[in-house]
């Protein structure tokens, strides 16, 4: 018996897809996701997205954004964003990826980093079609009896085949009961919300698709999961993070997002593009296209280094940052001929202090890190501060000491 044919998608549908696709790791299931922007189509009911953020730290970098940036698409494809700051589930601390037991938040910490997410996502999301929600509205409710239900959900061994869960386990590592919570509460937070789709990083796929069964135990159609990829940060190697140094906030000064945009690798570049960009993907290959031709890749850098500030400090700043990047580097500042260096990197990088004596910019690496602590070490035209900065494979940067010596190096 043939095949029957599959109906075609309708375009609204296709380009919608398209979207929502974009820098996209992992799409749970496809098929639902389909089936559910007809319904909303047709219907013309926007879709609830979700994406939960616990309020850990005060400030959010480019990292958090990648979620943040997929919400504001799917707004504006004219659905609904759920922003669910994990007021409660923040007391606990997300286990995911944890070799130990976090320690707990305090309320106060809670309440305050949480006041500064609400203030930060808006320079992304669009307001009108935001609801704010916080899950301790529905978790404290809950009391003895309904945790006593939510943990009758799942066994342990289920619980068990979390990654890891299953090392710690494995290693001997204690393991708190209240951490086998967590992602139950998170997938029950679904359920309060009753939404359509959640988003995650690649690391919460266990908490998500409990959501989805979580969903399904209580009776409603399951959710889609949608995982985004875990940036990379600065030194083009590990995901971004504030205990690395490696990250960007979205609250830090314009020249300092600009600086820091325009000191990623050339081939980082193209990942802050896929996932921090708004720009569409056929503009972004064209850029590919033109550096083959010959444009200089920092031409390009620049134009993501503007979007960024601006979306966080408004088009003025972006104009000011600019201006200041090309009187200290295209007016002078740094000397268009200098020696050039290609030094090959075992791993992932090279420490700045070795790639400072091997250009002979210092002539040891402790008299690097002594210039370093002077302020004398600029990459970039931005002053080091950290001795242990990894210059990242594919990285090319200017390095400067004191006001005469310079060299560009590409870290190979």
């Amino acid at each position: 018996m043939a095949e029957q044919e599959q109906t075609p998608l309708h375009p609204e549908i296709q380009a919608a897809l398209a979207i929502i696709k974009r820098g996209v790791e992992e799409l749970i299931p496809e098929e639902d996701l389909i089936r559910k922007l007809e319904k909303s189509r047709s219907s013309g009911v926007p879709l609830k997205i979700k994406a939960g953020f616990d309020p850990t730290a005060p400030d959010l970098h480019l990292g958090h954004t990648v979620l943040i940036n997929k919400l504001r698409q799917l707004q504006d494809l004219g659905h609904t964003a759920q922003f669910l700051i994990g007021d409660f589930t923040g007391r606990i601390g997300d286990p995911t990826g944890k070799n130990a037991t976090r320690p707990p938040l305090t309320e106060a910490d809670v309440k305050r980093n949480a006041e500064t997410y609400e203030r930060q996502v808006f320079k992304i999301l669009d307001r009108a079609r935001t609801e704010v929600l916080f899950n301790s509205t529905w978790l404290t409710g809950l009391g003895a009896a309904g945790m006593l239900k939510l943990a009758s959900s799942i066994t342990v061994a289920r619980m068990l085949e979390r990654d890891d869960f299953s090392k710690r386990f494995s290693a001997n590592q204690p393991i708190a009961v209240h951490e086998f919570m967590y992602p139950l509460l998170q997938g029950y937070d679904s359920v309060a919300m009753g939404c359509d789709m959640e988003l995650g990083g690649t690391d919460q796929k266990f908490n998500l698709l409990m959501g989805r069964m979580l969903q399904q135990q209580h009776g409603q159609a399951p959710q889609v999961v949608l995982m985004m990829p875990l940036l990379e940060g600065l030194d083009g190697v590990n995901k971004m993070s504030k205990s690395l140094g490696n990250y960007i906030g979205i609250d830090e000064p314009p020249g300092e997002i600009f600086g820091k945009v325009m000191s990623v690798s050339d081939t980082l570049m193209w990942r802050y593009y896929e996932l921090l960009s708004f720009r569409p993907m056929d503009q972004i290959d064209g850029f590919k296209r033109e550096i083959d031709v010959g444009r200089n890749p920092r031409d390009i850098k620049v134009l993501l280094a503007q979007e960024l500030v601006a979306r966080f400090h408004g088009q003025p700043a972006a104009e000011a940052a600019l201006a200041d990047f090309e009187a200290r580097f295209q007016k002078g500042a740094i000397p268009d001929e200098m020696p050039e260096f290609t030094l090959p990197a075992d791993g992932g990088g090279l420490m700045v202090t070795a790639v400072l004596k091997e250009t002979q910019l210092c002539p040891s690496t402790s008299q690097a890190m002594r210039d370093i602590q002077a302020g004398a070490v600029k990459l970039n035209g931005e002053k080091v501060a950290d001795k242990g900065l990894l210059l990242a494979r594919g990285e090319t940067v200017v390095l400067q000491v004191g006001k005469r010596k310079f060299a560009r190096v590409t870290i190979a």
